[in-house]
């Protein structure tokens, strides 16, 4: 049997970053059509005080392991920001899927009200009950990265549509 806060998790995050993974290869090609380096693009972001189109693919990849893990009461598995070249971020997209794959709905039960703590940079602790985190904090972060991804890739001339963001249905 399914849970509900599982359903808006873990299958709308494979469902998005495969999404995004079909986008980063038509950054690609867009990229061979211009006959540039796809790093460019890489390394594009929407304004000066934004994440480059890299730090969104892996903040989007964060928010999914770290949501789907505290949500089903699990420890959040630490990823290196390491990624350089195209084939780095799509890996670490395929890492991300296949580390949220492996939870299952029952790790969800009770989810509603778990206690949620979140460290944070200067050593305090953000604290949450597990449906308004998943509903006020996780999932819009989720999506704003996704999103802002998406949109630079807009922005450099990438032809993705809507069709393209939403992924498989």
């Amino acid at each position: 049997m399914s849970h509900p806060l599982f359903d808006a998790t873990i299958p709308a995050f494979t469902r998005s970053l495969k999404a995004l993974d079909a986008c980063l290869d038509k950054a690609q090609a867009h990229a061979d059509g211009l006959k540039c380096d796809v790093a460019n693009i890489l390394g594009s972001r929407l304004a000066p005080d934004m994440f480059p189109l890299g730090r969104q693919i892996q903040i989007a990849c964060d928010f999914a392991k770290s949501i789907s893990s505290r949500m089903a009461g699990l420890d959040v598995p630490g990823y290196e920001d390491n990624e350089v070249t195209l084939a780095d971020f799509k890996a670490r997209i395929a890492k991300t899927i296949a580390y949220i794959n492996t939870i299952a709905p029952e790790q969800f039960e009770g989810s509603e009200t778990r206690a949620i703590s979140i460290p944070m940079r200067d050593g305090s602790k953000r604290e949450y009950v597990g449906a308004p985190y998943l509903n006020h904090a996780g999932l819009p972060n989720f999506y704003f990265h996704l999103t802002s991804a998406y949109a630079i890739l807009r922005h450099n001339g990438v032809q993705v549509g809507k069709k393209d963001f939403i992924g498989s249905v």
